[in-house]
């Protein structure tokens, strides 16, 4: 009797489809997940760098709009500058048309009261200048003064032709330059302007005495150098 080896009566085993196709579908949902939570991780990789860094994403941008606001702001301080100087020599030009207009509109006004101030100076040197018509007279002189208005001319001055006019000449042995021996008419100004010469009379040295002058000079200067000739030894 013949004995069967021992394992051949049993059949093989074989993996059941089933389980395999179970098996491989229990872990494709890992796999999945395993994928996921990867790209999941990158991506919260690029996000935190990108928050790590923030400042340095933003700067040049930053720094682009200072120097636009830096140039703005040097523009309008340019432009406030330049105002503020127009506006100063505006204030320099209006201060100096004023001072001017009201220079002029004071001489005309002194102007025509000299003739009046004439006529009180005439009346002084005749001693007519007595009563209320007096004290009328000073308190005209002292407003004209007070305006500004001042008298010149005197005589024996010397004759200067921007300040006086000369209405009379003559010759005397009394003066060594042209001298003002007569004051026909006052002057007057006002401050550095003269709104009317003195009219005066000059008289000038006589021409005889200012040669015998020339001469005197001269002559002592001719006798110091004779006797610097002729005052040393004669030589053989």
């Amino acid at each position: 009797m013949t004995q069967d080896p021992q394992g051949f009566d049993k059949e093989p085993e074989v993996p059941d489809a089933e389980a395999a196709k179970t098996d491989v579908s229990a872990e494709s949902p890992a796999a999945e997940d395993g994928a996921r939570e990867a790209g999941a991780k990158a991506a919260g990789d690029g996000s935190s760098e990108a928050k790590a860094h923030p400042q340095e994403s933003q700067e040049p941008a930053l720094t682009a709009q200072l120097d636009q606001a830096r140039s703005a702001l040097a523009e309008r301080t340019a432009d406030l500058q330049r105002l503020q100087a127009e506006f100063q020599n505006y204030r320099r030009r209006v201060e100096r048309d004023r001072v001017a207009v009201k220079e002029m509109a004071v001489a005309n006004l002194l102007t025509e009261l000299l003739p009046v101030l004439d006529d009180i100076g005439r009346a002084r040197d005749h001693g007519e200048l007595v009563g209320g018509f007096k004290q009328v007279a000073e308190s005209l002189e002292t407003v004209a003064a007070k305006m500004g208005l001042a008298q010149f001319g005197k005589e024996g001055e010397p004759f200067d032709p921007t300040i006086h006019e000369a209405l009379m000449h003559s010759y005397s042995p009394d003066v060594t330059e042209t001298t003002c021996v007569q004051i026909l008419q006052p002057g007057y100004r006002i401050g550095e302007r003269t709104i009317r010469p003195a009219r005066v009379g000059v008289a000038e040295p006589q021409p005889g005495k200012a040669a015998a002058s020339d001469g005197q000079e001269k002559k002592p200067e001719e006798d110091a150098s004779e006797k610097d000739d002729g005052g040393g030894p004669d030589e053989g």
